[in-house]
């Protein structure tokens, strides 16, 4: 320790304390040299190699380069050799930026910064003055990771599958386009969650969602227990001509979200309550009691679009009611992908629109990761759900 404390007091000998973290400071001087120490112990190493295989080879003094920390500008002393065969592993041949350079533009862009609020960033903190090409090139990089991540194996067996979407203005063929982004999360059956996928749809109704479904398949997807949609047209058709044992669920959030669409601000507080009455029904049949008694009173004479859009949705709905509670509370309880779709929706506003489809598929994607790295555990209701799924779907849930 007294070794280590003198050491302190040698480097800190002179220094304003005020100045150590700042641009050029105690921490920058410590990671150049650091830099180039390591370069030069790279090419010690390079020499003796060199040496051991019998070619005749010697240093040949330096060269500058300017390179991008994560938190400076840097110039560093490469060593040269006379052969010209030394390639540096820290700052290869071409490397203009350290990895951490990349990796914290990622991070701004994955919270939603866009590239001007980038460069604004890196030059107030830390002095770094980089083009939006340099910016865009950093993250375009990501677009190979989305294209593996969107194409890897996922399991064999899901319970529930969450698809929801939302909607991202993006430009196409001189437009600028409102264009639906469809996010499938899934549960695993040990109740944690995973993005299975993200898809921008370029026509719309059951073509697209028969792609999507045949796309799962092919990566591994055995078997969905319920699906919860948000009552597309063409959606449950295609989801069975593939999964024909899946149970498609509406979302019960989505409907009551669409009932009170129609629904002045000043009566919500008292439409909501007589809607809880239906989905929280004991069986199918008090539900559609609950509903028709919805349809004849008060609220729904004065709403007549709440019950009507109920009843369209029905079959859909019914099999919600063959759950036991747990499973219930899993289906209607859709926390996860609403605070998933708020992450998203967040980062997307900054933008007003997308140049192309790429540029939205790396922003969510990037946005979808960052998300991911919160989730640790499963629902505070899997342990009962899993239970329930287990007397439920027998083998379908428990024999994989």
């Amino acid at each position: 320790m007294a070794i280590e404390k003198e050491l302190l007091d040698q480097l800190l000998a002179g220094r304003d304390p005020r100045d150590l973290f700042a641009k050029d400071g105690l921490l920058d001087d410590l990671k150049k040299a650091l830099s180039e120490r390591i370069l030069k112990a790279e090419l010690d190493e390079h020499l003796a190699d060199e040496g051991a295989d019998g070619n005749a080879n010697r240093r040949n003094g330096h060269s500058k380069k300017t390179v991008l920390t994560g938190t400076s500008q840097m110039t560093l002393a490469i060593p040269r050799d006379r052969a010209g065969t030394f390639d540096p592993k820290l700052v290869a041949k071409y490397q203009r930026r350290f990895p951490d350079f990349d990796d914290k533009i990622i991070s701004m862009y994955a919270r939603g910064m866009t590239v001007r609020e980038i460069r604004g960033h890196l030059e107030e903190l830390y002095g770094i003055e980089v083009s939006p090409d340099l910016i865009s090139a950093v993250t375009d990089a990501v677009l190979e990771e989305v294209a593996e991540w969107q194409n890897r194996p996922l399991d064999a067996v899901y319970p529930v599958v969450f698809f929801d979407a939302i909607r991202v203005k993006i430009r196409d063929e001189g437009f600028v386009r409102n264009k639906a982004v469809y996010i499938a999360l899934g549960i695993l059956p040990d109740g944690t969650k995973e993005v299975m996928g993200i898809w921008i749809e370029q026509t719309e109704g059951a073509k697209f969602w028969l792609r999507v479904m045949n796309e799962l398949k092919n990566r591994g997807v055995g078997d969905v227990l319920i699906a919860v949609v948000d009552g597309l047209k063409g959606f449950p058709e295609a989801i069975n001509a593939v999964f024909p044992q899946t149970v498609v669920q509406t979302c019960i959030v989505h409907l009551i979200r669409h009932s009170l669409e129609f629904v002045s601000w000043k009566d919500r507080k008292a439409v909501v309550p007589a809607l809880r009455a239906i989905y929280r029904a004991m069986d199918a049949e008090a539900g559609l009691q609950a509903l028709e008694a919805f349809e004849a009173g008060h609220w729904g004479q004065r709403y007549p679009a709440i019950a009507q859009s109920w009843r369209r949705n029905w079959q859909q709905v019914i099999p919600f009611f063959a759950f036991p509670e747990g499973v219930r509370r899993i289906i209607y309880t859709t926390n996860a992908i609403e605070a998933l779709n708020s992450k998203l929706r967040r980062a997307v506003r900054t933008r007003g629109h997308f140049p192309n489809d790429d540029a939205a598929m790396k922003l969510l994607y990037l946005v979808l990761n960052h998300a991911a790295e919160e989730w640790k555990r499963p629902p505070r209701e899997w342990f009962e759900a899993k239970t329930q799924f287990a007397i439920v779907f027998g083998e379908r849930f428990v024999g994989r």
